[in-house]
């Protein structure tokens, strides 16, 4: 189980929102580049970045920080990207960068062809990022729920070739209210590809559930406001996940 933390980025700066509400964002750092170095040595083995301005605009907005933080720690672990990720030239650039993997998330949904494309020009580097609300997607920005149900739409992405699903619960995203195992391990049972949790997670109680059900196919967890307030200690939270998946 691995512990993923995020970095959310809005005009350079490193930000927390709740429920993707870009007025409810509170400012943790202005240097992502030090964010980043902080969680590699705290022992993430992996880092999640949203270009949150990127998301809204359809187009990246915050690529200084972006290659900063791949300056930083790109040769030591895997950094995945979201946000703004509409064509496969910027796909091409951020991977020219450092990047290890491209997270498609209100594309995928818009334009399935894109991300069946993306998966043959740069196979084991896509990810799709499903976010949905009480199980249907909702895409831009969280601003818009689809007739889509999150399984169906995932069989589809398996088929594409994708290397993993992260699922976010937005009703849970960003308030601390824990993370929605039922439907984390529905959605992982209904697909073979690796199941990446997202939204909710606040304690160390989130874990040792998670853990309890990674066998199901889920791979990891992506942690946020949690570890920034401090509800979660990054490097105990991991040490435990190991401990307890030994």
């Amino acid at each position: 189980m691995q512990l993923i933390p995020a970095i959310d980025l809005k005009n350079g700066q490193c930000v927390r929102l709740k429920q993707g509400l870009m007025e409810q964002a509170t400012v943790f750092s202005d240097s992502p580049a030090e964010m980043a170095q902080h969680w590699y040595a705290q022992g993430a083995r992996r880092l999640h970045l949203v270009d949150l301005d990127g998301a809204f605009a359809g187009e990246p907005k915050n690529f200084p920080a972006i290659q900063a933080i791949l300056a930083a720690v790109s040769a030591h672990i895997p950094v995945q990207l979201g946000g703004g990720i509409r064509d496969l030239q910027t796909i091409e650039k951020y991977l020219n960068l450092g990047l290890n993997d491209v997270i498609i998330g209100t594309a995928a949904v818009k334009n399935p062809d894109f991300v069946r494309q993306a998966c043959r020009e740069f196979a084991g580097h896509i990810i799709v990022g499903l976010d949905a609300k009480d199980g249907m997607v909702a895409i831009d920005g969280w601003a818009t729920v689809t007739d889509f149900h999150v399984i169906e739409l995932s069989k589809q992405f398996e088929d594409d070739g994708v290397n993993a699903i992260i699922y976010t619960d937005i009703g849970r995203d960003g308030m601390m209210s824990g993370v929605n195992i039922e439907a984390t391990v529905k959605l992982a049972q209904a697909v073979d590809v690796p199941i990446i949790a997202s939204g909710g997670l606040t304690n160390l109680d989130d874990i040792r559930a998670l853990c309890q059900v990674a066998d199901q196919g889920i791979a990891g967890a992506i942690t946020g406001r949690a570890i920034y307030e401090g509800s979660i200690d990054f490097a105990q939270a991991q040490q435990l996940a190991d401990k307890l998946l030994a």
